[in-house]
């Protein structure tokens, strides 16, 4: 687990010096810093689903997964409670776009090929590379994300921490849970999440991508179904 608390300590030693920032900043470099997180949010997004499109065995299970997620997120109201609860607990005038930050920046620093694979590399072979490189990406995005965002994003840190910790649990329990086609799946499903992120930080769109987290949950469910009927 050592790779993962690097992995946690750099975003919140990053969210301590960007929020030092914070107030330093103009309105006019926050404005520059939104287009240049959500331009950043496009690529990564972009980049882990084109790139991850060849290894899927389910072609349309991304399509589904959105739908359904979709569906179940709306239905729930994730992204709705989830921007009430930041309002209530927020010091800040601005409460709307530390909930859009928190949102993006726990998409950005969960949905990636290094902050999946790593914990499970981790695990496997105990080679903390992806986590380390990881960490230093991390360090850079949460400085940039507190400077617009403020001290609110730290809690990005701990939602990580218990992400990373999951994988690096169920790779150490069972080294065949998570396998190469799954992992694509979700890396997929999740590429088009910090897409849909990235659209809002534009305000091209606003994808309420909170409300597609359920998404991530169908590939896993279909692979237990597809393995519990004795599939490949």
């Amino acid at each position: 687990m050592i790779g993962t608390i690097v992995n946690t300590a750099c975003i919140i030693v990053g969210t301590v010096v960007g929020a030092a920032l914070h107030r330093g900043v103009r309105e006019k470099y926050r404005q520059v810093l939104y287009t240049a997180l959500g331009l950043a949010s496009l690529a990564i997004g972009l980049n882990a689903t084109i790139t991850h499109f060849a290894k899927s065995d389910y072609p349309v299970l991304f399509i589904v997964s959105l739908a359904v997620g979709g569906v179940v997120g709306t239905a729930l109201d994730i992204d709705g409670r989830f921007k009430r609860a930041v309002n209530r607990r927020s010091r800040q005038g601005d409460a709307g776009k530390l909930a859009e930050g928190l949102a993006t920046a726990i998409l950005l620093y969960c949905i990636g090929p290094l902050s999946m694979l790593g914990p499970v590399v981790s695990a496997l072979k105990g080679d903390n590379t992806f986590l380390f490189t990881n960490a230093t990406l991390d360090f850079v995005s949460s400085t940039i994300f507190a400077s617009t965002y403020g001290l609110g994003m730290m809690a990005a840190a701990a939602v990580l921490f218990c992400w990373q910790g999951m994988f690096y649990l169920v790779a150490a329990v069972a080294a065949s849970a998570v396998s190469e086609g799954l992992m694509a799946e979700l890396l997929i499903v999740g590429g088009l999440m910090i897409t849909g992120s990235g659209l809002s930080l534009l305000n091209i769109k606003d994808c309420k991508t909170l409300n597609l987290l359920p998404a991530l949950v169908v590939p896993v469910l279909w692979y237990v179904l597809v393995a519990a009927k004795g599939g490949v």
